[in-house]
């Protein structure tokens, strides 16, 4: 039997004509790559992007500073290419910020910045200093309170929000397609008793059953993950179940039954692939408000935690600037959370129109 190329698909004709999906998928593709990438892209790749350089905290977006580079008193450990992409690399060098400088075959003179009007003479041997030992660079989006890089920190903060939608969503699946699944295939007590649990989830809040999560569980990275991802199920179970009761009354279904199949296989092999489409476009909307209420719980601080850098923890730290000189260094992160959610939401959307089998044939 010879198939077509995906890219000659009805499913695959139907999306690419969505154009604000196509842009939607874009820019998620984007983000993911910053997210693997980050490291290698942020022009702070400390650990963290937790370089606090005091003397410049709280600039605007586009400042431009000029550093001077000298040894640090204890040597930086080299790291592996791995650890450099999964943690980033040490800074092998002090950053100190200076206005004017000199230089002499064995010294190096410059004035030290203390604040915008106030600085002072300092003095550094040659074998003290970088290589090249000046280095300007250009904060496009400013910098906090304590002077890190805010496009560094926005930049590796798309890794945190990235990886809480990712886990949220497989856990609910796993959890609610399960459950789900046996629910709507099985039916009579094991019907009521899973539709039970899955009522009584569904009556709690979600913000306070998060709350109640994570202070169990304590506030941490991880600890994020299963807190969301322990609470978003019960929607993924409702709509698994409601697609198996249909289709469990077809023809097809009935002879697995008569071939003498087990239930789990009948379900994973012959019934899950007929269901996968609407499951996918929840699976999107999901991703979306776990994003949401990771960026939430962190501004709330019981979520990521410092140094680690998350969208919502950093509007927390600079929210205050909302209403003083430099209110980007909130809107930045804020600005990032509504791109991605609304790239899922119209991604969803795209994918709830390519699948429908109702629409008229391509």
């Amino acid at each position: 039997m010879r198939t077509e190329p995906w890219w000659r698909s009805r499913f695959w004709v139907r999306f690419r004509k969505n154009r604000f999906a196509l842009v939607a998928a874009g820019w998620i593709g984007i983000n993911c790559l910053t997210a693997l990438f980050a490291y290698w892209w942020m022009p702070d790749h400390s650990p963290y992007a937790n370089r606090i350089i005091l003397e410049i905290g709280g600039e605007k977006p586009g400042f431009t500073q000029t550093f001077l580079l000298i040894h640090k008193q204890q040597p930086s450990p080299r790291v592996s290419v791995w650890e450099r992409w999964m943690n980033g690399a040490p800074d092998p060098f002090e950053y100190i910020p200076i206005r004017e400088h000199r230089s002499s075959p064995d010294s190096l003179w410059a004035e030290k910045r203390i604040d915008e009007s106030l600085t002072e003479p300092i003095a550094v041997a040659r074998k003290q200093c970088a290589p090249e030992p000046i280095q300007t660079q250009t904060f496009w989006l400013g910098t906090d309170k304590y002077g890190r890089d805010i496009l560094s920190r926005i930049l590796l903060g798309t890794r945190v929000s990235l990886s809480v939608g990712l886990i949220t969503v497989l856990l609910s699946i796993g959890i609610g397609g399960l459950l789900g699944s046996l629910a709507g295939y099985l039916g009579g007590k094991t019907d009521g008793a899973i539709m039970w649990f899955i009522n009584v989830m569904w009556s709690i809040p979600t913000l306070l059953l998060v709350f109640a999560i994570t202070l169990t569980l304590g506030k941490g990275f991880w600890q994020i993950f299963i807190a969301i991802g322990l609470t978003m199920w019960v929607n993924v179970a409702r709509l698994v179940r409601a697609q198996v009761m249909a289709l469990k009354q077809l023809e097809y279904i009935e002879a697995t039954r008569v071939l003498g199949l087990g239930t789990l296989r009948t379900i994973f092999r012959h019934i899950w692939p007929n269901i996968i489409g609407p499951v996918t476009v929840l699976a999107t909307s999901n991703f979306a408000a776990a994003i949401v209420i990771e960026a939430g719980l962190s501004f709330l601080g019981i979520g990521v935690q410092p140094p680690m850098p998350s969208w919502g923890l950093i509007m927390k730290e600079n929210y205050n600037f909302i209403i003083t000189q430099n209110p980007m260094l909130a809107l930045a992160p804020g600005v990032a959370i509504m791109l991605l959610v609304l790239a899922f939401n119209m991604l969803g959307n795209g994918l709830r129109d390519a699948l429908d089998v109702r629409t008229s044939a391509v």
